[in-house]
């Protein structure tokens, strides 16, 4: 008695009925940290830790204020490099590029205000930076999530996000023919000290 062997048909996948899926837990998330670093661009804390002053030397009487130093600090660079680690770097990427973009044509959400003319301003190499910076840090945590990598990463993106927004100022400084004192005090006040709180 010869059996056959039924073999159920394989059902042909049709071509023309592929979905689109938009990812919405993603885009919320990525809303939800634009709204995280707008925050940060308008957080200013005040910051005070104690020193040793440089008028020790000077022979007059101190006071306790001599020993204590005051610092005004935004923290929106750490908060865009906790955003590369907790997020990676194709969400970071897309939730920055869409705070640039806010910023450059919808709302104005940097902090001197916005817009195309923000090109012009001395400080928009530290925002357009994050991308570079998101970027190299996000290679290094995709390698291996390690604290040695998180620390590694840390110092790459913080000091990128100094060095290309230095050099864009001095940039806009030579096209508007700005002195060399205004520059020696953007340069100390934007990545002067600021830095090593940026890496704390």
């Amino acid at each position: 008695m010869n059996q056959q062997v039924m073999i159920p048909k394989m059902k042909r996948l049709d071509k023309s009925k592929k979905t689109f899926r938009i990812p919405w837990l993603n885009i919320t998330i990525e809303v939800l940290c634009v709204f995280l670093i707008i925050g940060s661009t308008f957080l200013n804390l005040n910051i005070k830790h104690y020193i040793i002053s440089s008028a020790i030397f000077s022979g007059n009487k101190l006071t306790l204020e001599d020993f204590v130093y005051e610092i005004h600090f935004i923290p929106q660079i750490p908060v865009i490099m906790f955003i590369c680690s907790a997020l990676g770097k194709r969400m970071s990427l897309v939730t920055v590029m869409l705070y640039i973009l806010l910023g450059m044509f919808a709302i104005p959400i940097f902090a001197l205000g916005g817009g195309p003319k923000y090109i012009g301003e001395f400080g928009f190499g530290y925002i357009l930076a994050y991308i570079p910076a998101i970027l190299m840090a996000g290679n290094i945590l995709e390698e291996k999530y390690s604290y040695w990598n998180m620390v590694k990463a840390t110092l790459l993106g913080v000091l990128t996000i100094h060095l290309i927004g230095v050099l864009y100022m001095l940039v806009i400084a030579l096209i508007k023919h700005t002195g060399s004192d205004f520059i020696t005090g953007w340069i100390c006040a934007q990545s002067g000290l600021k830095i090593i709180y940026d890496l704390i």
